[in-house]
């Protein structure tokens, strides 16, 4: 698809397949709309008038032909009250124009919605905007002999009846929709495909598209040498040699301290020696979506070629019950030197999270976020919508919440105190790797706190939001607008 701005135009005179223009509801006609309403003498309000369609949120319907405009067809779309008109509407509603047009033989579309966003949120719904037509066409089959057809959409143009040139926003939408395409891509690739060598390559791809990016892959043997027992305890019941991946991005200042993102990269987790149930086992290839967002995030970065500094550290390894595999009770001694008490294998993620946490302070960062699909428990406590956000540093904190409400990718933070920290205590190491059911997705990040007192750090837990289960079973592609949103706020003069 190919993404273009167009200022000041009028929805009337566009040579295009589809002119695609917002109706609020009780008929209440947007500046476009009544742009083609002039030019077609009163056809939109004549087919507002008849009541079938009165703007509400959600429905669509197609015009043909109308005297007086240019464009073959005029798709209307609901949007519904004005005056509650937020970010999240402005998607659905493009959620809703791209559904109606992706079966129709329609290849270029000029689309008005993002005319209406409030000055202050343009930029954030031209870029929205972008990616949720990416989000909304895209489709994983290639692991399918046959193919499904390709929609016939070729171009989008977001045109605004007024003056203003959003073009950049455009283009970071653009490159956005590119690293939540790879993070689902990745996480939907089956588990004997998207290993951690898998993740090793495509962190390679990514470094060889610009002389900005370096790729540094830390093998087994070299995590031995570093003394990371806690990341080896679960890599070594797999045959898949575990990897820690390494991104490092120089486009600011020569010097200047780096935001290091750290994505969790279990390929697949059984949940080692401590089994899974089997019923939809087949999920946990989604246990890599931390390492595949960060990723996503990092390719974004690169195409905008923000000037900032990032690292990106994905932490990849296979929990399998192999016969070197950790067992209950087994103790082990992480990158810090503090030791740890395994009581049960199924709670992998932080053990290999945890030595790459200590290995990112050599990078001396400003601020460390890491993302990881950690615990069922925040499914529990937020559900599918909102992901979990613990913190050591209250202005990390509210900084990422402001980027999640900026983005559109809802977070929420939970408390995280020594209250919960006594929860891991262990009779026989530093702690233990769990602490019991009660508050179990604050008790995850309760352990990696342990790891990140010489930086601000923020966890975020998007063990509800990474992807979807049932019919609509595929990954979402977050939180790769929130990382991203971060990376903007942070690129700014």
């Amino acid at each position: 698809m190919n993404y273009h701005f167009e200022p000041s135009a009028n929805a009337a005179t566009l040579h295009t397949d589809c002119v695609v223009v917002g109706i609020y509801k009780d008929a209440k006609m947007t500046a476009a709309a009544a742009q083609l309403d002039t030019a077609s003498n009163g056809a939109i309000h004549n087919h507002l008038a008849l009541g079938d369609f009165n703007g509400e949120k959600g429905r669509s319907v197609m015009l043909y032909q109308l005297a007086g405009v240019t464009a073959k067809r005029v798709l209307l779309v609901g949007m519904g009250e004005k005056d509650k008109l937020t970010l999240e509407i402005l998607a659905a509603a493009t959620q809703a124009a791209v559904n109606a047009l992706k079966t129709a033989k329609v290849a270029n579309v000029i689309a008005f919605l993002t005319d209406e966003t409030r000055a202050e949120y343009v930029d954030a719904g031209v870029r929205q905007s972008v990616t949720t037509i990416a989000d909304t066409l895209y489709s994983f089959n290639t692991h399918k002999s046959k193919k499904d057809e390709p929609p016939t959409l070729s171009a989008w143009t977001l045109a605004h009846t007024t003056a203003g040139d959003f073009s950049t926003a455009v283009n970071q939408g653009v490159a956005i929709a590119s690293g939540m395409q790879l993070c689902r891509d990745l996480a939907n690739s089956p588990g004997n495909v998207c290993t951690p060598t898998y993740l090793a390559t495509t962190a390679q791809a990514i470094a060889d598209t610009s002389g900005l990016v370096e790729l540094t892959v830390l093998e087994e043997s070299d995590m031995e040498t570093l003394g990371m027992g806690s990341f080896l305890s679960v890599s070594k019941g797999s045959i898949e040699p575990g990897k820690m991946i390494v991104l490092q991005y120089n486009g600011g200042n020569a010097g200047d301290a780096p935001l290091v993102l750290v994505g969790k990269g279990i390929t697949f987790d059984t949940g080692g020696i401590s089994l899974k149930p089997g019923a939809a086992m087949d999920e946990m290839k989604f246990d890599m979506t931390g390492a595949a967002s960060v990723l996503g995030a990092m390719r974004a970065c690169v195409m905008m070629q923000l000037p900032i500094n990032l690292v990106c550290v994905v932490a990849a390894a296979e929990n399998m019950p192999g016969g070197k595999a950790s067992k209950p009770g087994d103790i082990v001694t992480s990158m810090s030197g503090l030791t740890i008490e395994i009581l049960n294998t199924d709670a992998e993620g932080r053990l290999v999270l945890c030595d790459a946490l200590t290995y990112v302070e050599r990078f001396k960062p400003f601020a460390v976020i890491d993302v990881a699909t950690l615990t069922g428990a925040c499914i529990t406590a937020l559900g599918h919508h909102t992901s979990g956000l613990l913190s050591n540093n209250d202005s990390l904190a509210n900084e990422v919440f402001q980027a999640s409400e900026q983005a559109s990718d809802a977070v929420w933070r939970l408390p995280m105190n020594d209250k919960y920290q006594d929860q891991l205590k262990s009779n026989f190491a530093d702690m233990a790797n769990i602490g019991g059911a009660p508050g179990g997705t604050i008790t995850a990040a309760c352990f990696l706190s342990r790891f990140t007192a010489n930086y601000p750090w923020a966890h975020l837990d998007i063990a509800g939001t990474a992807w979807r289960s049932g019919a609509a079973k595929g990954a979402t592609g977050r939180p790769v607008p929130l990382l991203c949103q971060i990376l903007l706020n942070h690129a700014k003069p």
